[in-house]
């Protein structure tokens, strides 16, 4: 199955709103690697989703820095959340493949990420006039 990807804002902020969910249920499940995963994507669709939003085609990357570097352009403040972005992209492919293993995060590292993420994507959603909720329950889907 194929498809073409959307180019609504909002579309891919609720698709980062459930993957700050499934970061808790990962994390309930004790599974920080899961965790740290979908921490990544969260933040990826996020700032993606706030290019969009900018009239930018955001490029196909994974590297949560390099769109935070697009992002700074348009609000300055976001530069804040420099630190978690160089922190979570490293959550993407190392996880994922048993060949480049590396330690997975701990629940608190995460957790404090969470927090983190949680209001980098309440400030994108404000600044796009969109609030996708971000329940750290399942319930909330």
């Amino acid at each position: 199955m194929s498809g073409v990807e959307s180019r609504h804002p909002e579309d891919w902020l609720n698709r980062a709103s459930r993957d700050l969910v499934r970061v808790r249920v990962l994390l309930d499940a004790d599974d920080p690697e899961g965790a740290g995963f979908h921490l990544q994507q969260a933040l990826e669709k996020g700032l993606k989703a706030f290019l969009l939003a900018q009239g930018v085609l955001p490029r196909r990357t994974h590297d949560l820095v390099a769109l935070l570097n697009e992002a700074v352009c348009y609000v300055p403040d976001l530069e804040r959340f420099r630190e978690l972005c160089e922190e979570a992209t490293g959550f993407y492919i190392p996880q994922r493949y048993p060949f480049l293993f590396v330690a997975p995060p701990d629940r608190e590292d995460l957790e404090r990420l969470l927090d983190q993420a949680e209001k980098l994507l309440r400030m994108i959603g404000a600044a796009i006039g969109f609030e996708a909720s971000y329940s750290r329950s399942p319930e909330g889907f």
